[in-house]
């Protein structure tokens, strides 16, 4: 039997007289990322060095750091272990590194600006919940940002090397199906146009001058 054919309409909350959740008479299915732990940790590297590719080929040496930040909000995974602990039940030692794809924007000999990719690559080691086994495995997952405000050129290597503000947030998930109740489908309102109201105050000014007239 179906989740829909087993669902009872007399068992819904707004089948109840009076309920204030009046309305929620329907069971819906949406399929979600279910997060089952998370935790968030924010580096200042120092030093670091960011090795350039995908430079243009006019490029003229040497080069002068403007600025470099992350490209995407999803890091990459790899070296991947995931111990679980005897002593803490359902939690376990997390250990990979994290890679946060970057631009780097710069300029050349020339004063000609220019951008090049670079990877900031991160080792994490932290404890998190982990589910028990199922037939549908959980994965680990990073939401990163990187920002560099500095750097410094180095000669003969296609580097830079900078201070790096680096945040990370790793996930235990799984793509799962959750039934809920809802309310039905969104009503969407008209879009309203954006005008610019030049005349907004002269217009709305009074015709004439207001208050009385003095008599001498």
């Amino acid at each position: 039997m179906s989740f829909f054919s087993n669902f009872q309409s007399d068992k819904c909350p707004g089948a109840i007289s009076g309920n204030p959740l009046n309305g929620l008479c329907e069971k819906v299915c949406i399929q979600a990322q279910k997060i089952f732990d998370a935790c968030i940790k924010q580096i200042q590297l120092e030093n670091y060095t960011l090795t350039l590719t995908e430079l243009p080929s006019d490029v003229t040496y040497p080069l002068t750091f403007i600025s470099a930040k992350s490209v995407t909000s999803a890091g990459t995974i790899s070296a991947l272990t995931v111990e679980r602990l005897a002593d803490k039940p359902g939690c376990a030692r997390v250990q990979a590194t994290v890679s946060i794809p970057v631009e780097v924007l710069f300029t050349d000999a020339n004063g000609t600006e220019g951008t090049a990719q670079s990877v900031i690559t991160v080792k994490q080691d932290v404890l998190l919940f982990v589910p028990a086994p199922s037939i549908m495995p959980y994965k680990v997952t990073a939401e990163v940002s990187a920002v560099c405000a500095e750097g410094t050129f180095n000669e003969g290597e296609n580097t830079f090397t900078v201070n790096a503000c680096i945040t990370i947030i790793l996930k235990i998930a799984i793509d799962v199906e959750i039934l809920l109740p809802s309310y039905g489908y969104c009503a969407i309102p008209p879009a309203q146009d954006y005008s610019q109201e030049v005349c907004a105050g002269f217009f709305e000014l009074p015709l004439y001058p207001q208050g009385n007239i003095k008599q001498k």
